[in-house]
């Protein structure tokens, strides 16, 4: 099996180091959802995840993405790309919340190489609180499981997260990649489940 958790040791926002001592403030993570099935493997790193940020003393909310009211963005650009959206679903709320949180997750199966449809909608929304998000320079991960097992098998995903941190300035804390999670029973076989635990768990 694969060994795959890359994260970075870094303090995080509003942290402090006084001589050999460091001092840790609590976060509000934002972790987004992005599967339908509620009893599948990336629930598994999810919740795996939170229970690690929790216990590192930070606060963490999950938000069904396939569940809510959210709608393709439509590309009008009646936002300007910092305004109200012309579509009135649960973006609204959404968008609050992240610009309130200190940290976002991204939690998806993979779909055809990519993260799944409800979650890319949900991203695409996010022009229209471009500059607000760009601003608040959050910290960011990336939880993900697939069937394939193949060294290519998360390169297309990879490079998509990769350029969200670039663009919206995020601060990548690290990705957990599981490769060969095709049920849940591999995947609570595997060392996936523990290595988000501990991505969560040293923030």
């Amino acid at each position: 099996m694969r060994a795959v958790l890359r994260f970075r040791m870094t303090f995080p926002r509003g942290s402090a180091r006084t001589g050999t001592e460091e001092k840790r403030y609590e976060m509000k993570i934002t972790i987004l959802m992005g599967s339908p099935n509620r009893k599948g493997s990336t629930h598994l790193l999810a919740e795996s995840f939170k229970r690690g940020a929790e216990e590192a003393g930070h606060t963490c909310e999950v938000i069904d993405v396939c569940r809510a009211d959210l709608h393709p963005c439509i590309g009008c650009v009646r936002c300007g790309y910092e305004g109200p959206c012309a579509q009135k679903d649960d973006m609204e709320a959404i968008r609050g919340k992240l610009l309130r949180s200190d940290m976002v997750v991204f939690a998806t199966p993979l779909y055809y190489y990519g993260m799944s449809a409800q979650l890319k909608a949900l991203v695409d929304r996010f022009c229209a609180f471009n500059s607000s998000l760009n601003r608040r320079h959050l910290k960011s991960a990336l939880l993900v499981v697939a069937w394939n097992a193949d060294d290519w098998t998360f390169e297309a995903l990879t490079a998509h997260y990769k350029t969200l941190v670039r663009y919206i300035r995020f601060e990548d804390e690290g990705m957990v990649l599981g490769y060969g999670c095709g049920t849940p029973e591999m995947t609570e076989r595997s060392g996936y489940p523990e290595q988000a635990y501990q991505l969560g768990k040293r923030l």
